[in-house]
C-alpha cells in the first residue's frame, strides 16, 4: 500500500523507541492523549481556569476525574498550578510553555474529528450494519 508523503514524514519524526512497550514516552502519552486530558489541554488554550471554571467547561467530567487529570498534566509538566493565598485558597491552572507547545498539534487533531464526525459516525454506521464499503464494491 502506498504511503503518503507526509505519512512517511511522520513515521520520521517518531521517536525510534515509540514502539517499544517499554518506552518512557508512552506512559505520558498515555496520560495526555486521553479523553479529559485533551479537553483540559484544549480549554486552557484560552487563558488560565479556576477548577470550577474547568469543570464546568468540559461536559460531563466529574470533579475527581477532573482533579486526578490536572494532577497528572502537571507532573508531566504541562499545566501549571497556581495556588493563590487566600481564605479559601483560590487555585488557577495554565499551560507551560511545553503545554503550549502541545496544544496547537493537539487542537489540530480535535479539529480534524470535528471536520470528519460525518464521516466518522457513517462509517460506523456502515460497519455496525454489516454493509462495509468493501463489501459493496
Amino acid at each position: 500500500m502506498p504511503v503518503s508523503p507526509q505519512l512517511q514524514s511522520a513515521f520520521r519524526l517518531l521517536a525510534g523507541d515509540t514502539f517499544d512497550r517499554r518506552c518512557p514516552s508512552r506512559a505520558i502519552s498515555d496520560q495526555v492523549t486521553t479523553r479529559w486530558g485533551t479537553l483540559i489541554i484544549a480549554a486552557l488554550i484560552t487563558g488560565p481556569h479556576r477548577f470550577s471554571e474547568l469543570h464546568q467547561r468540559i461536559g460531563g467530567i466529574s470533579q475527581k476525574m477532573l482533579s486526578q487529570n490536572l494532577k497528572s498534566l502537571a507532573r508531566a509538566g504541562l499545566v501549571d498550578r497556581h495556588v493563590e493565598a487566600t481564605t479559601p485558597p483560590q487555585v488557577t491552572y495554565s499551560l507551560t510553555a511545553l503545554g503550549e507547545s502541545l496544544a496547537e498539534p493537539l487542537c489540530g487533531l480535535l479539529t480534524w474529528f470535528g471536520a470528519h464526525t460525518d464521516d466518522l459516525l457513517a462509517a460506523q454506521e456502515r460497519y455496525d450494519s454489516g454493509s462495509t464499503v468493501a463489501a459493496q464494491a
